[in-house]
């Protein structure tokens, strides 16, 4: 079987959008387009300010032409799927989006009653700061239907935290030009390959002040009529390397037929002039609807054409042909954003899924938050108090009433003892808990660095307070008692009252309420005297010789794996970033970066706090959140009873993985460097769980068929690996017997065990269930205290034999 995808693989294997050909057909007519134009009501490109009103307050993106969109057509780069994109309008008053209002979008009769594998949609949200979700629905021909998360972030954020699919250099107000990016996301859904699909229903989320979705376009991938097939969806090289240093090809796989690839499996390779693949691919089990990601390792480069090489066992192999490919190796990263957006969270980072965030400076001496509903950050304690009109936790008077008005943010910097610190009992604790990283603030926005930070400023732990150097001494600790651990260090781009910011400073939102960085001295609230900038050294720009070679010091001095920042604005990123990712590829290290250093480009994972989602994410996320109800930094008004347990830090974990995020759960240690034994205790218990079950947790992928599944009495969700899948239980199944109504990939032959505290030999008998009206899944025949060692999440483990 051959299947020609010449454009397909034109702009994932290196060429731009408008150097692939134009005709979607091009590509056997796997990626079908459906027209909305019938239903577009809404107007989001424009020529100039004014021109469109995207929002409720007239802003609009600019013409998609100035990034190379053209020609009406637009391939996304990380699922090769083919959209028609409106882009801007020859006529400036027609529409050229969806606002979703609950229209049902009816297939076209030539395409009505036709098998899809998945729906894509580009889609974005309208308003600052809202992530807004709702339910598509897709209706078959049976009468049956699939709900599936349609979800966005905003269309643009200040501070450039979010990495849209197709990223705009700016956006249009009513009468001016914006220069934070504007994005447009892509949301993917499994169908059903069996069914006929006939209509498309979108949610209704037209509310302008909450946020609406809007939709761009909406593209279907074909079913194979196929009964057992492997279809390469896409091929996408990237600028990761192996173990053995080769070049990693990301293949998109599908099984879009009517039978599970299961025995054998199928080995995945290219075969290519110029190109050798030395490390193939494998696929053990891929039932149909579902689809895979494999990578093979290659050396070489070329242009040409080339085979995929699907291998069923020794006697049957199918090749894919694809032309216009382009393989340039590994090349070396520049501070051009088109460089610098090839990069992307490397392998370990995506196995690693929990991480231990730890608070830690001189706002732990106030140590004060107050107490819910009415805490705010208590890392904040020297910002709210004295940004009265934003101080709605009353930092104000508990600063007064605890240390008197002459006291300054500085005079904590004596308090900060550090006095009771054991960086082995810290990292030995992160171990215990589970993780296999940990990130440190290194500088929060107070500008007092736990770091050597060599000419560009005194103001750190070595000259003040505990007079040496954390950082180094909890890396030295994690390196000699823990080195499987991976170190991340959290840096604040900008200082709120360093006065060499002052050029750069910068509110987030409008109003005095508003949390800003203004880089002005801050004032005494009480005296109105001005307060110390203890250890500020002359500089000439804050981004050259501040924060640039800060970074460098954490990069290159420190090594650290995890470049974790905050509130990028202005910014050296990009000539950073490249510099540094070089650096590493010279020894041999994948490191990562964020998404809140200030470039869309560079944002290797997004960030979001205290969230989750219902479906799992295309891009690599990962949530972070605290132990504590709502600071970061250590809050003594905090009660015991209130921290986070054993049971939340699991459940949060299984429901981040199973939806292709990581975990990162912060620590708010006191000043003299111990933990709150609450939280510890927590954290070990949680631990010992995820010890016992990390086969299910760490190195596993999301499935792509569902994420979770909530109904007939079960909260589920769904991890996998190459040789196993699993189900993962957040509420233990009371009766004996358990019906999941979803297609696992459980086959005759394969063997269901429980995993956990010592019942890997509990074999657990199953039985495919035909039921009419509610679908096709599985019982599972649970024995009376199997899991009666267990809590938090009860597991099953799917053993591929068959």
């Amino acid at each position: 079987m051959k299947v020609e995808t010449s454009y397909l693989l034109a702009l994932v294997l290196g060429l731009s959008p408008t150097a692939a050909a134009k005709d979607p057909r091009s590509i056997g007519e796997q990626s079908t387009s459906v027209s909305l134009e019938s239903y577009f009501n809404n107007k989001a490109f424009g020529a100039q300010p004014g021109d469109a009103a995207f929002d409720a307050l007239n802003e609009s993106y600019p013409d998609p032409a100035i990034i190379g969109i053209t020609g009406g057509i637009y391939t996304s780069t990380k699922t090769g799927v083919v959209y028609e994109f409106p882009g801007l309008q020859p006529d400036p008053s027609k529409p050229d989006n969806v606002i979703c209002s609950g229209q049902e979008i009816a297939l076209p009769k030539s395409r009505k009653n036709s098998k899809y594998f998945s729906a894509s949609m580009l889609v974005s949200s309208d308003v600052e700061l809202s992530t807004v979700s709702g339910n598509v629905t897709y209706t078959y021909a049976d009468g049956s239907t699939l709900v599936s998360e349609l979800r966005s972030l905003p269309w643009w954020a200040f501070l450039t935290i979010n990495r849209g699919e197709i990223i705009f250099p700016y956006r249009f107000t009513s009468n001016d030009t914006n220069w934070n990016t504007s994005h447009i996301f892509e949301y993917t859904a499994s169908l059903d390959p069996s069914k006929d699909l006939q209509s498309i229903t979108l949610p209704d989320t037209s509310n302008a002040t909450t946020g609406r979705l809007h939709v761009f376009s909406v593209s279907l991938w074909e079913s194979s009529k196929a009964r057992s097939s492997a279809q390469v969806q896409f091929v996408r090289p990237t600028q990761k390397w192996t173990e053995k240093g080769n070049q990693v090809i990301e293949l998109t796989i599908n099984n879009p037929g009517l039978e599970c690839i299961s025995g054998q499996g199928v080995g995945v390779s290219l075969s290519m002039l110029g190109v050798e693949t030395v490390e193939p691919g494998h696929i053990k089990r891929l039932c149909p609807g579902d689809q895979k990601r494999v990578d093979i390792g290659v050396k070489g480069a070329a242009n040409g054409s080339a085979d995929v090489l699907l291998t069923y066992g020794p006697y049957s192999t199918d090749e894919q042909h694809i032309t216009n490919v382009s393989i340039s190796g590994l090349t070396e990263w520049t501070s051009d954003l088109s460089s610098l957006a090839q990069h992307e969270s490397p392998q370990w980072y995506d196995d690693a899924k929990f991480g231990i965030f730890i608070h830690w400076s001189a706002f732990s001496v106030p140590g004060w938050g107050n107490s819910t509903p009415y805490e705010s950050y208590a890392e904040w304690f020297w910002w709210y108090s004295t940004h009265r009109p934003a101080d709605k936790s009353d930092f104000y008077d508990y600063r007064l009433r605890t240390f008197g008005p002459d006291w300054n943010y500085d005079d904590s910097f004596q308090n900060f003892t550090a006095a009771k610190w054991d960086p082995k009992e810290w990292v030995d604790l992160i171990y215990a808990s589970g993780a296999k990283y940990f990130v440190l603030t290194t500088k929060h926005h107070d500008g007092f660095a736990l770091f050597n930070t060599s000419r560009t400023t005194d103001r750190n732990a070595l000259l003040y307070g505990p007079q040496r150097d954390l950082l180094k001494d909890l890396f030295t600790a994690a390196e000699t008692y823990q080195p499987s651990l991976r170190r991340g260090t959290y840096f604040s781009l900008p200082e709120w009252f360093n006065p060499d910011f002052a050029p750069y400073g910068f509110a987030q939102l409008g109003g005095n309420a508003s949390t800003s960085w203004p880089g002005i001295i801050a004032r005494n609230p009480y005296t109105g005297l001005d307060e110390p900038y203890t250890g500020r050294l002359p500089i000439d720009d804050f981004i050259t010789d501040l924060m640039v070679p800060q970074m460098e010091i954490l990069a290159y001095d420190y090594s650290t794996d995890i470049m974790w920042c905050d509130c990028g604005a202005a910014n050296g990123t990009a000539p950073f970033a490249a510099s540094w990712w070089n650096q590493a590829r010279s020894q041999n290290r994948q490191v990562t970066i964020n998404s809140r250093c200030g470039l869309a480009e560079v944002a290797d994972f997004d960030t979001p706090e205290y969230a989750t989602f219902s479906s799992a994410q295309l891009r690599k996320w990962e949530s972070n959140e605290g132990m504590d109800p709502y600071s970061y930094g250590y809050n003594r008004a905090t009660a015991d009873s209130a921290y986070m347990n054993a049971t939340t830090i699991v459940q949060d974990l299984v429901d981040m993985v199973s939806k292709n995020g990581n975990f990162l759960l912060d620590i708010g240690p006191r000043a003299d460097g111990t933990i709150v034994e609450r939280e510890a205790q927590n954290l070990r218990e949680a631990g010992e769980w995820i010890h016992a079950h990390e086969e299910a947790i760490f190195n596993t992928t999301y499935w792509f068929v569902m994420s979770e599944l909530v109904a007939d009495g079960n909260n589920v969700r769904f991890t996998q690996t190459d040789d196993a899948f699993y189900i993962l239980f957040l509420d233990k199944p009371t009766q004996e017997k358990v019906y999941l109504d979803t297609p696992l990939p459980l086959l005759r032959g394969d063997v269901v065990t429980v995993v956990g505290m010592g019942a890997h030999s509990s074999q657990i008998e199953w039985v495919k269930e035909h039921k009419k009206g509610s679908g096709n899944g599985f019982t599972f025949l649970i024995p009376e205290g199997v899991w009666e060692e267990e809590k938090y999440c009860w597991v099953l483990k799917i053993s591929y034999k068959a």
